[in-house]
């Protein structure tokens, strides 16, 4: 074989493989879905639906749930008045949500205005 030949059957099998590697997006995002996301909606969407039903209406609409991690509960507030409000309560809603969804493990809640 001569080394023309060698270099058409190295790029072939290179051709090949790069080939393989595709994937398809829809079978992407279903991977991503199935191992990323479905996990923490089973884990931490417990936590979302309780806290919309500890909340008072109005309290409820000017605050959101913004991030679930290492034991962090972390609240976005649209104002310091309804930060303020939900500080007072905060120790009495930790109780609740530690009692309730104890596999999210939340050790405080953080708000932040924004």
């Amino acid at each position: 074989m001569d080394e023309f030949e060698q270099l058409q059957n190295a790029l072939k099998y290179r051709r090949a493989k790069i080939r393989n590697r595709t994937v398809k997006l829809c079978d992407a995002a279903q991977q991503f879905m199935t191992k990323k996301v479905l996990p923490l909606q089973e884990r931490f969407g417990a936590v979302t639906e309780l806290w919309s039903r500890l909340l008072p209406a109005e309290l409820h609409r000017h605050c959101e749930i913004v991030d679930v991690s290492g034991g962090h509960l972390k609240v976005r507030v649209d104002s310091p008045a309804y930060k303020y409000e939900l500080q007072l309560c905060s120790p009495e809603l930790l109780e609740e949500l530690q009692q309730q969804c104890p596999r999210a493990r939340i050790t405080d809640i953080k708000f932040v205005v924004a």
